[in-house]
């Protein structure tokens, strides 16, 4: 006779085993279109399709060169030498990194499952955070462009960073200091490698502070040895000096490579504004995820009410989820992940043009997911409430697996892409300067210069908007319209010579014989080896001996 001590722990086996099966394969063949997807012109050729360290495959020079060079205004060695493995086994197939994204989201899934239940023993309030973290639309963007695979890196590290973290924590009881050291190593490891895939990751020291209070609740209890914050800081102070060196890193790296903006374009006041609003917004699109895009175009003038509500709502929040504490810590664990992750880009130091992006979602939406299944998990205490709670949350789920799917038809290629950002948005320059660029290589040059004119007025001093204009209106023979716009992007980027050759060309075209000179041979002073600009002044002064 089989005893129930054996059956229950092959049923609980066995629900463990449906549970991941659902999230795997249920993940799957949700982003499984991403594989007829192509790359997108968004940052995909800078770290693949025209990046040839990448495409080189994996080699001990590219492995060198990943390590010991900044490129695209970022330090990640590890995602350069998934993007060279990518090559290696695919070449520049897209449907392979999209698939390995794919993969690596899945994996961190159940990552997540795993360390919530072995933290919580909560089996389907972790599955269900797990789900939403699986089939959420905010997270669209992070898996099906190819060049945001440092977001799925990072987290698959920071995950695994999670577990060794709750076995090192565990480790206090009763075992070796060889094993705890061992264990503590492993969890500095990891978070080396989540830095060296995405330097986001920076906030991990303060999140393994929160863990500590919950769910493993080390700040109160005397069993593990460790009885009062001030230990579990000291404890954290390694990672705080990882986390210190990867950002000084990462902050030269943007700031060499023009990734940030100055304190003279973008005064702190503006900054501060648009974060405010920006951690609201976050929310806002967590609880209703509509109208996303893969550019949101920065304000700078947000009105003063709207500034002040976000502010006064943030604060209110908080100070509730303090209140309430000791009797639901779980709140503050949420809501605190949550805010701490998104720090690094909230925008208090601006780096690109976005006020805010989805991909910078992925990690911090946990903090909400937990927070809101745990919290609702009080709420309905009761048989029928825990029923219509549990109702409401496959309704959740089934809304996001149709959200998520529709965001992803987006993603196809870029014209599609392009063009529902612009759709959902509002004065979005930059968008709309791609998207010329790309219905000018689709043949539709009327309705490129179109874009082209829109980014350019609502922008003037965008300088790859009246370089698109000025090239569109120059291959249309409309030269003295060119120059002008060539003229701006000129004094724009001074340093560029391809733009002051253009420029020349416009000028020439334009009957401005003189002064196409003068910017050829500006060309040829910023880069005195330059072919094109060259030819073009040899072509003129053969065509105008005068000129000599």
């Amino acid at each position: 006779m089989i005893s129930a001590n054996v059956i229950e722990p092959s049923k609980a086996k066995l629900r463990l085993t449906i549970i991941c099966l659902v999230l795997a394969l249920g993940t799957l063949f949700l982003y499984w279109p991403v594989t007829h997807h192509e790359f997108v012109i968004l940052d995909d050729n800078l770290y693949v399709t025209a990046n040839p360290h990448v495409q080189a495959g994996l080699s001990w020079a590219g492995v060198a060169w990943a390590f010991t060079n900044i490129f695209a205004s970022n330090w990640h060695p590890l995602t350069w030498l998934s993007h060279m493995l990518d090559c290696q086994l695919f070449g520049l197939k897209p449907a392979g990194p999209h698939l390995i994204n794919v993969g690596i989201h899945i994996a961190n899934v159940l990552l997540l499952f795993a360390w919530l239940r072995g933290a919580t023993g909560a089996v389907w309030r972790s599955a269900f955070v797990a789900a939403l973290f699986a089939w959420h639309p905010l997270h669209v963007e992070s898996i099906a462009w190819v060049a945001e695979r440092k977001d799925v890196l990072s987290a698959f590290f920071w995950l695994l960073a999670l577990l060794a973290y709750t076995r090192y924590a565990a480790s206090f009881k009763g075992q070796s200091l060889k094993l705890k050291a061992t264990d503590y190593a492993l969890v500095l490891f990891l978070f080396a490698c989540s830095l060296m895939a995405k330097p986001m990751a920076v906030t991990l020291p303060f999140v393994l502070l929160l863990v500590d209070y919950w769910p493993l609740g080390r700040m109160r209890s005397a069993e593990c040895g460790v009885r009062n914050l001030k230990v579990l800081v000291l404890e954290k102070i390694p990672f705080l000096a990882l986390a210190v060196a990867a950002s000084a890193v990462n902050y030269v790296a943007q700031k060499g490579g023009g990734a940030t903006w100055s304190a003279d374009a973008l005064p702190l006041p503006v900054r501060v504004a648009n974060a405010l609003v920006s951690y609201v917004r976050y929310l806002s699109k967590t609880f209703w995820p509509a109208d996303l895009a893969v550019i949101y175009p920065y304000q700078k003038h947000w009105p003063l009410w709207l500034v002040l509500a976000a502010a006064v709502c943030l604060l209110i929040w908080s100070v509730m989820v303090i209140m309430r504490a000791r009797q639901n810590p779980f709140l503050f664990f949420g809501w605190f992940y949550f805010a701490g992750t998104l720090i690094p880009t909230i925008g208090l130091v601006q780096v690109g043009p976005q006020a805010m992006a989805d991909r910078y979602m992925y990690l911090p939406s946990i903090g909400l997911f937990v927070l809101i299944v745990w919290g609702v998990n009080v709420l309905a205490t009761q048989p029928r409430p825990k029923i219509f709670a549990a109702l409401m949350g496959t309704g959740a789920l089934g809304a996001c697996l149709v959200v998520t799917s529709l965001q992803l038809a987006h993603w196809q290629n870029s014209l599609t892409l392009l063009a529902h950002t612009v759709e959902v948005t509002t004065d979005n320059y930059t968008a709309d300067a791609y998207l010329g660029g790309e219905l000018e290589e689709a043949g539709l040059a009327d309705a490129a210069l179109q874009f082209y004119q829109e980014s350019v007025r609502i922008a003037p001093q965008f300088a790859i908007s009246q370089w698109d204009l000025g090239m569109a209106l120059l291959r249309k023979g409309r030269a003295s319209e060119a120059a002008e716009h060539l003229a701006v992007a000129a004094q724009l980027t001074p340093n560029d010579p391809v733009i002051q050759c253009y420029y020349g060309k416009a000028l020439a075209a334009a009957g401005k014989l003189a002064e196409a000179k003068i910017q050829f041979t500006g060309a040829l002073r910023i880069n005195p080896g330059y072919a094109e600009a060259q030819a073009a002044l040899v072509a003129l002064v053969a065509a105008h001996p005068e000129l000599k």
